[in-house]
């Protein structure tokens, strides 16, 4: 198949959402896909090599041909509309409920009206769309599942290792980094034996509360990060698919989140059967956390259960395939 990913006013970065698009184009280039990412700008993401071509486009005869053009934000849903029929028919990757962008009168005038198949990454986002009566295909990124594994490193000692993705915005409620450090500070203050472990793009943050901060890991340095946590705290309250706890389990790490319904987790965080879930509001995630900090036995039991899970959901080319297949049924 000749496949689009469309990024006009969206463009690449360093962010997870830059990363999925890249390392699904890459992976539909392995299964011998022709894929061709399509943008306004220069590719600023650094964390992962780009193999397949980037084209800078500023009108419609630099697009090339394609059995499906696909929009990967909100903001290329117009562009991707406007695309000529011989880019193929017409889908949207919704991967986030993007409040960010526009409100919901907004999303659902200019996006869920919009003349796109609809393929979403998570079940929470599946479930947002029937609210609105928008019928939604589920297709993951899939996971790195050889680049994350135990290492039989994690201690069952002093002290507790408590892990989390640092925000810039800590008042963002999107990831809800000011809870992890909330979380944390009012554990620190009644006991001595617990330590942060952060990691994320900002280079030098020096934050309070933080034992150790890695700026921008690689996968094998996500690896041992996660490898030497016990705990994965994630109060994330706005993702589509939210993929670092996904990681952590992978590793035989246990998470802890929030039962926010646009958590991005839903889809593997199953509680007390693949990890903890909290009610949706700081106390009772602090609460938990400090509970659970002691639990050693099931932290064990959760963390492999928790591998186990992500597991089933597939790796990266398992659900590469399955894209393929989805966008093959839509051809004439």
């Amino acid at each position: 198949m000749k496949i689009i990913f469309d990024l006009r006013r969206v463009g690449l970065g360093d962010n997870g959402g830059s990363s999925t698009i890249i390392n699904s184009a890459n992976m539909l280039s392995e299964l011998k896909n022709k894929v061709y990412i399509i943008d306004g700008g220069k590719n600023r993401h650094t964390w992962e090599k780009l193999k397949v071509p980037h084209f800078i486009v500023s009108k419609d005869a630099q697009i090339p041909d394609a059995d499906a053009i696909i929009a990967t934000g909100y903001k290329s849903v117009r562009e991707t509309v406007s695309a000529p029929e011989r880019c193929g028919i017409k889908f949207h990757w919704m991967r986030g409920w993007e409040t960010w962008q526009m409100n919901e009168d907004e999303i659902s005038k200019k996006i869920l009206s919009a003349p796109t198949i609809k393929l979403v990454n998570g079940i929470g986002l599946q479930k947002k769309l029937e609210e609105h009566n928008c019928p939604s295909i589920l297709v993951r990124p899939g996971y790195d599942i050889e680049s994350y594994f135990s290492m039989d490193i994690r201690s069952g000692n002093s002290p507790v290792v408590l892990g989390g993705l640092y925000n810039s915005n800590r008042g963002n409620q999107i990831k809800r980094t000011s809870w992890i450090f909330e979380t944390i500070f009012k554990i620190k203050s009644k006991r001595k034996d617990v330590q942060l472990w952060m990691f994320g793009t900002h280079k030098n943050p020096n934050l309070l509360g933080v034992d150790k901060y890695f700026y921008k890991p690689s996968l094998e340095d996500k690896n041992f990060i996660y490898n030497g946590i016990n705990i994965w705290i994630a109060p994330t309250g706005l993702e589509g698919l939210h993929m670092p706890p996904a990681e952590a389990m992978l590793t035989e790490c246990p998470v802890i989140g929030t039962n926010s319904k646009m958590n991005g987790m839903i889809d593997y965080l199953i509680h007390m059967k693949t990890g903890i879930v909290t009610k949706n509001d700081l106390r009772s995630f602090i609460k938990e956390t400090e509970k659970f900090v002691d639990m050693r036995d099931l932290q064990e039991e959760l963390g492999k259960k928790a591998r186990k899970q992500i597991l089933k959901l597939g790796s990266r080319k398992d659900n590469m395939k399955k894209l393929v297949k989805v966008l093959r049924g839509y051809l004439k």
